[in-house]
């Protein structure tokens, strides 16, 4: 295992325009720690158990920060240079990266960990950089302790804990490096959040070494509370609706559902499509060399039979880069806003919770059941605590919204681009074959027409 937390010495400089995982910039002794320009994150992630795979699949990263200069000459004619100035990203000082993952194999379980290395400018941390190694439960007790604190707030998902038969194998690479990204954009996500990018838990989970991280997650409240919580939220989601719901909270649950369905048969297609893809893939495989073996029997079509054997062997090639442009820029987007959709969901149900809390001490103090003072200061307290939660569900929901819209604008240009690259691609392969089969037609009946 290796050695983690604090990692002396200033971290160097990210490459220019640096994306997602881009290393932080130096910070020279005693200069003073001003903000960084970054960029989003990506992230995906691996369980320790044994029926945890996710199809979570792929990093869809958020677009990349271009450094700019406040010297450097925009053309007023330049629409891209216009759109990259106006939609440039804040400055960022916390720079997360999830990489090298390892295997750990023990007397009751085989897990992975991950290494996740921050570099900050930030004061509140000790260090301007850390390395630690996580394991995914440890993401998992991010995720939850993330949500109680913040329970009106997006949280980012997490890939979730099952086999899709047909997709990737458990400890694959390939489900290895899936998970890696997506615990990597999960982390960054936060990092970019600018409310749960402060959070005290969060910091921990980036700096603490395994013993104090474990000694930590035993200070938070047993199962037993938890499940208290979680019992009491749908006890109250059971009674009935809330009251004094506000109309644009009715709006966003509306919008919900008919989101949450429409992703869902997008991502069980998307999914289908892929599938087919690949078994289309492997017979494309099979069928290019029979052609080949067909032509040392055929002599007087072997040219031909070795030209469609070529045709379908780049042809074959040309699927293999559209099913990676499908499993890396499509499927993962459309997951994760499946996933996504789950969240919104229960945040929508916690304000409800919150509301109805509200609305049952009015109702009590309507009918006199208690002594109006008391229920007077909770009544207040609840209000200050309702209108907390819809101004942060508010906030957050216009950001995921812009996010969302972002991503899948960004998703479906790829799969455009990448099917107009692969069916340019098979067409051209085949006018070459077409042009070539002419001209040896139009040789052998000029040598039949001489005397």
């Amino acid at each position: 295992m290796e050695a983690e937390g604090r990692v002396p010495g200033p971290p160097p400089l990210p490459p220019a325009g640096g994306g997602i995982g881009a290393e932080l910039p130096a910070i020279p002794p005693g200069a003073a720690r001003a903000p960084l320009l970054g960029a989003p994150a990506e992230v995906l992630e691996l369980d320790d158990e044994e029926d945890d795979l996710e199809v979570f699949s792929k990093d869809t990263s958020l677009a990349e920060a271009n450094s700019f200069s406040p010297s450097m000459t925009i053309s007023p004619s330049s629409m891209i240079n216009q759109y990259k100035f106006e939609d440039e990203p804040e400055l960022r000082d916390l720079f997360i990266t999830v990489d090298d993952p390892e295997s750990h194999i023990t007397a009751i379980e085989t897990f992975i960990t991950y290494r996740v290395i921050t570099k900050t400018s930030r004061g509140e941390f000790d260090s301007c950089e850390y390395e630690v190694r996580r394991r995914y439960q440890d993401f998992l007790w991010l995720k939850s302790k993330l949500e109680e604190a913040h329970p009106t707030l997006i949280i980012p998902p997490l890939p979730e804990k099952f086999i899709m038969k047909g997709m990737v194998e458990r400890f694959s690479d390939e489900f290895i490096e899936t998970r890696r990204k997506a615990l990597h954009k999960f982390l960054n996500r936060i990092a970019d959040h600018p409310t749960l990018t402060f959070n005290e838990d969060f910091k921990i989970f980036l700096t603490a070494q395994a013993w104090e991280l474990s000694s930590h997650k035993k200070q938070g409240p047993g199962l037993l509370s938890r499940m208290g919580q979680t019992v009491r939220a749908v006890a109250s989601s059971v009674r009935g609706g809330v009251k004094n719901r506000p109309e644009m909270f009715t709006e966003m649950n509306d919008y919900m559902e008919t989101f949450s369905q429409k992703i869902n048969v997008l991502d069980k297609i998307a999914h289908r499509i892929y599938k087919e893809e690949r078994e289309y893939f492997n017979e494309m495989k099979e069928y290019g060399p029979i052609h080949t073996l067909w032509s040392a029997s055929e002599e007087d079509i072997a040219d031909s039979l070795k030209g469609v054997a070529s045709c379908i062997d780049k042809c074959c090639k040309a699927t293999e880069k559209r099913m990676a442009g499908l499993s890396e820029n499509l499927l993962p987007i459309l997951h994760e806003y499946v996933l996504y959709s789950e969240i919104l969901m229960g945040v929508l149900k916690r304000r409800d919770h919150i509301q109805s809390e509200l609305d049952s001490k009015i109702d009590a103090l309507a009918n006199k059941k208690a002594d109006k003072d008391l229920f007077s200061e909770e009544i207040g307290k609840l209000e200050d605590k309702v209108e907390c939660a819809n101004n942060a569900l508010k906030a957050d929901w216009d950001r995921w919204k812009q996010n969302m819209q972002c991503d899948m604008r960004s998703a479906f240009t790829n799969m455009a681009d990448n099917n107009l690259h692969y069916y340019e691609e098979c067409l051209a392969t085949w006018e070459s074959f077409l042009a070539s089969q002419t001209v040896d037609c139009h040789g052998e009946e000029d040598s039949e027409d001489r005397p």
